[in-house]
């Protein structure tokens, strides 16, 4: 199984929700948020190596972190580094490594995952995995990872499942009824309650002739800009080939281009402790915690009446806080960020209000 099958690891992101620490310049995916010593894409490449070759692995990215890539995934072969010239969204990232892989191996299996998300259950993560695989393979099945939600969140996708259409081959996968992107948290509880709704992990199971053939159906348009001349791939021509086919390819997700119209998707419900960790609020909802609720990245804190609270800060940097509840402390050395935790996406607009007034740059 494993020399036949690869890992795609979409790492192209900016990772604005976690400003002031993730920057353009390197966002979270190549950052140490959790205080481990390995960076999000060097735990996603890790998981997958457990599975997977190494030299199976391969990444798209944009153009200008090719140099993080190769810094932090030295075993990741240079034609195996995919550069977006533009960002595009997840379909023409994965159009990108379907149509170079087809002209290597015709017949792989690939396991596709973003290069920033929490697993805290690895093992069980591998497990999954496996099985996906196996059902991949056993026909022309899409296979998407749904994860069993703890609380009604609001910030993910859905997946709903049809309970009484399992299949045949896996006593945990279902036929997919419907995909809803980012419910208000009213709806988000009702899908809870039901029990058939699962957060959509954005991770994909597929061979490369299934998801060929889906591309064909469903986004034609893609599909002829990245497997015109393909006989460009891992030749210098492939630069040239991929410039052209960003310039004319629209943003469009997988889940939408392909997933949600495709009759042949099934999901694997799972709970392995994930996490897409996509805003400062969901990394204190996933950490330990101390007696008062706090999350502290720092080691040099003095508090005073402090419960709730997300403390990020610089080792060398005393920080001393009183009389807060439920509040975000990120010392980013250059930018300082005191919010409600509660009230990320008001800050948000406000970064972008403050940072375009001033004409300061998110790098």
């Amino acid at each position: 199984m494993q020399n036949s099958t690869y890992g795609v690891i979409m790492a192209g992101g900016v990772g604005s929700r976690f400003w002031p620490l993730s920057r353009n310049a390197k966002p979270k995916q190549f950052l140490d948020i959790l205080g481990v010593g390995r960076t999000f894409i060097q735990q996603t490449f890790d998981r997958l190596t457990k599975i997977i070759p190494p030299e199976n692995i391969v990444v798209v990215t944009s153009s200008i972190y090719k140099d993080l890539v190769t810094a932090q995934l030295p075993l990741v072969r240079e034609s195996n580094i995919l550069l977006e010239p533009l960002r595009r969204n997840t379909a023409p990232c994965i159009a990108y490594a379907t149509y170079k892989l087809l002209t290597k191996m015709s017949d792989a299996t690939v396991v596709v995952a973003p290069s920033d998300h929490l697993i805290l259950n690895e093992a069980e993560f591998i497990r999954v995995i496996s099985q996906a695989i196996q059902l991949a393979e056993s026909g022309n099945n899409l296979i998407t990872i749904g994860i069993k939600p703890s609380r009604p969140e609001t910030g993910y996708g859905y997946i709903q499942v049809a309970k009484n259409e399992k299949v045949e081959k896996c006593s945990v996968a279902y036929r997919v009824k419907t995909f809803t992107e980012k419910p208000n948290r009213d709806m988000a509880q009702l899908f809870v309650d039901s029990g058939e709704f699962f957060w959509n992990s954005g991770i994909f199971i597929w061979t490369l002739q299934a998801i060929r053939a889906a591309f064909e159906t469903y986004l034609p348009e893609v599909s002829k800009l990245f497997r015109a001349g393909s006989d460009a791939y891992y030749t210098a021509g492939e630069e040239q080939l991929i410039s052209n086919a960003y310039a004319e390819c629209k943003a469009i997700s997988i889940d939408y281009g392909v997933m949600e119209k495709a009759e042949n998707v099934h999901v694997i419900c799972a709970d392995f402790g994930w996490s897409d960790l996509g805003t400062w609020n969901s990394l204190y909802l996933q950490s330990e915690k101390d007696g008062k609720e706090n999350v502290l990245q720092s080691g040099n804190v003095a508090l005073d009446n402090v419960r709730g609270c997300l403390v990020h800060a610089p080792a060398e940097k005393l920080v001393v806080l009183q009389n807060l509840d439920g509040y975000l402390v990120v010392d980013a050395n250059d930018v300082l960020m005191v919010c409600k935790r509660d009230n990320e996406n008001e800050l948000k607009q406000l970064i972008n209000n403050t940072l375009l007034s001033k004409g300061a740059s998110k790098a």
